[in-house]
């Protein structure tokens, strides 16, 4: 299956899918350092969820079931059960779509996602994203803004006439993430019956003690992992670490 789609980035290799899935605010191709080793392991294919990067879907229709759904369809044409690998939100969207079509879904990796973040809201986030100086001139300024993981924000950013925007609207960041605050998504954890892999961030903001439970409380079992001193982007901030774990489950999951 060839994608003819703007959202959709195929990274390379063969075989195996193995389907990324991004954090809030960001877009497929922030992906691209740990997909230089993952392709090692299948075909690797990126989604820009809705309200970013690419994708067309914007002002609305947030329902986590849906981003799960779209997803699902990547998959779907993909051909076979994928490995699917999401950070941060996009960890969300993986226990999701385990849950509702188990059917397309060998393992899943969270990267530092916590089920239960009820009573949560975007108020703090606000205060923060407003104090950036947008447009920044360029990537440099992204860079120094956003050290030490400059080089990942570089690729949220788009360049306009008059400087470098964010790829995705705050108006549907705060829409996007406003749902967390209100859901608990155990009930669908409770449901996943393939092996999880959590990654949880040593400097986790997450709410304490969930992540350890992903896979006790998932039928499919699985493993969690800290990355001490690492904060949200474990990739980023602790790659070496992130890559052994990611590369122990799927040898294990590839096995089976």
């Amino acid at each position: 299956m060839t994608f003819d789609r703007p959202d959709v980035v195929d990274f390379g290799g063969a075989g195996q899918p193995i389907v990324v899935l991004h954090g809030l605010m960001g877009r497929a191709r922030t992906w691209a350092p740990v997909t230089r080793w993952l392709t090692r392991y299948g075909r690797v294919i990126g989604l820009d969820a809705r309200g970013h990067g690419a994708s067309p879907h914007r002002g609305g229709g947030w329902r986590t079931e849906d981003f799960a759904a779209d997803a699902a369809r990547i998959v779907a044409d993909l051909g076979a059960p994928a490995v699917v690998i999401g950070h941060s939100m996009g960890g969300l969207h993986a226990w999701m779509l385990a849950a509702a079509r188990p059917d397309l879904v060998r393992g899943i990796v969270v990267e530092d996602m916590a089920p239960d973040q009820r009573g949560r809201t975007v108020d703090p986030w606000r205060e923060y994203f407003e104090s950036w100086p947008v447009p920044f001139a360029g990537v440099d300024q992204i860079r120094e803004f956003f050290a030490p993981l400059g080089d990942y924000f570089t690729d949220c950013f788009d360049q306009r006439p008059d400087g470098y925007h964010l790829t995705a609207d705050l108006t549907d960041l705060y829409g996007i993430a406003s749902e967390w605050g209100t859901r608990d998504f155990w009930p669908y954890v409770e449901r996943v019956r393939c092996p999880i892999l959590a990654i949880e961030a040593g400097l986790s903001a997450m709410p304490p003690g969930q992540m350890r439970q992903l896979p006790t409380r998932a039928p499919g079992g699985g493993h969690h992992v800290i990355a001490d001193g690492a904060g949200h982007v474990v990739h980023r901030d602790a790659p070496e670490f992130y890559r052994g774990a990611v590369e122990a489950f799927l040898s294990e999951v590839l096995s089976r």
